[in-house]
């Protein structure tokens, strides 16, 4: 792809928007987000807070450690952590630099000032409000469609900003449709890595980082340590499972150590990244060759992201260890077709795992998603492949991903309201 190409600076601007860093999971740390600002603009710590969140945004908080509260979890933590210790400038790092008396001060701050928390029932998959008050001050906060896009500030009935929000909108961001599985191979081709290094070097280390810290400390139910653990010690597909898999045992039990997201996801930055790049050093590719297969794996994630939504029933690991799959194929040396099917077969083999909220067993569903993406590519090896018509499948990967989107966004709305209603009940 050309650098003259509209297309060319739209796909850097589209990796800078979403490969971004966040400490925890980053459901709660968007609520963290919106209680500072809103004690930002309330002009001191509140007496009240109420959250109102919907359904995915609670089924995503409800089960996970909240980073930097000494493992308190929930929406509750994560509000107090925001209003105690957040600071909003960080944005999906607000509660990066709480100090042990915070910590402290967040536990008194719950057991003095209870955090009510009500379910909204809107058409937004992705909403979170909150009203903190003080005396008779009050001051309200609104986050629609992603993480850190406010979309309505109040202080005492005075409407200081407010945005029009409709489903799905993501005006804010560079247009997504712009994005192709062809164009995505050309531009991870050609793309002169001086325009995407910055990027991919703080996602190779942050979330290299994290996965050492699974594997070598004891976090959720330690799969990335059971698959090292019991698989042969020469075998790359199962280092860059067991590595993936111990960096989500890390970020969901709790700890403190940023991750490099990919659409709104630590987990998915996770998926999409660290199996290429323990496969890429097992090889001993060369920098230039790991970073192409970044670029690619990433699109790939975001463009089938981007028809399924950020928040949903279907499970973003899928999304994410097909594009995986699909960067391992890269470094094996495969092209355009041996991408595709890789995706494909991938898709084919594990779409329909839900999301049932971030928790523990994350970890393992990341590990299944990075086996079905190798699985995909080993399958078209030895040619064999999945067909247009089998199930979901059509002909072509665009139609196919179309579909798999469907699926995601519409198919399993009910699904994500009886998952909701499972954890609520448990």
């Amino acid at each position: 792809m050309e650098k003259t190409n509209p297309k060319y600076r739209s796909y850097i601007q589209i990796l800078e928007e979403e490969l971004v860093p966040a400490m925890g999971c980053t459901e709660p740390i968007a609520i963290a987000y919106g209680a500072a600002k809103g004690r930002e603009v309330l002009g001191g710590l509140p007496d009240q807070v109420v959250v109102e969140a919907s359904g995915n945004i609670i089924k995503n908080v409800k089960s996970v450690v909240v980073p930097n509260t000494g493992g308190l979890h929930g929406i509750e933590a994560a509000a107090a952590a925001g209003v105690v210790a957040g600071r909003a400038e960080l944005m999906l790092e607000v509660i990066s630099q709480v100090t042990p008396e915070q910590q402290e001060e967040m536990r008194a701050y719950l057991k003095d000032h209870p955090i009510r928390v009500e379910f909204l029932d809107g058409e937004l998959v992705f909403d979170i409000c909150l009203t903190l008050r003080k005396g008779h001050d009050e001051a309200k906060v609104r986050i629609a469609n992603y993480h850190t896009n406010i979309v309505h500030l109040e202080k005492n009935g005075q409407v200081l900003l407010d945005l029009p929000v409709e489903a799905d909108d993501e005006s804010g961001l560079t247009d997504r449709t712009l994005l192709s599985m062809a164009d995505i191979f050309d531009f991870a081709q050609t793309v002169d890595l001086n325009d995407v290094r910055e990027v991919i070097s703080r996602q190779i280390a942050c979330n290299m980082a994290i996965s050492q810290e699974g594997l070598s400390h004891s976090y959720g139910a330690n799969i990335g340590q059971v698959i090292q653990n019991t698989s042969p010690a020469n075998d790359p597909i199962s280092k860059a499972k067991a590595a993936a898999a111990a960096g989500s045992d890390a970020r969901m039990g709790g700890c403190e150590l940023p991750v490099i997201i990919n659409s709104g996801s630590g987990n998915q930055g996770m998926t999409a990244s660290i199996p290429v790049i323990v496969y890429g050093r097992e090889l001993g590719v060369s920098e230039e060759k790991l970073y192409r297969a970044l670029v690619l794996s990433n699109l790939i994630t975001i463009h089938q992201k981007t028809r399924i939504g950020r928040l949903s029933a279907y499970c973003g690991a899928v999304s994410a260890g097909a594009a995986a799959g699909a960067g391992i194929a890269y470094l094996d040396g495969g092209g355009y077709e041996e991408v595709i099917h890789t995706v494909v077969n991938a898709l084919a083999i594990v779409s329909g795992m839900i999301c049932d909220g971030a928790k523990a067993s994350c970890a393992g569903k990341i590990a299944a998603a990075i086996d079905a993406g190798v699985l995909g590519y080993r399958m078209y090896q030895q040619g064999q492949q999945f067909y247009g018509g089998d199930g979901i499948l059509s002909h072509g990967v665009e139609k196919t991903l179309d579909n798999v989107g469907r699926l995601g966004k519409i198919g399993m709305r009910s699904t994500d309201k009886e998952i909701l209603q499972i954890m609520l009940q448990a």
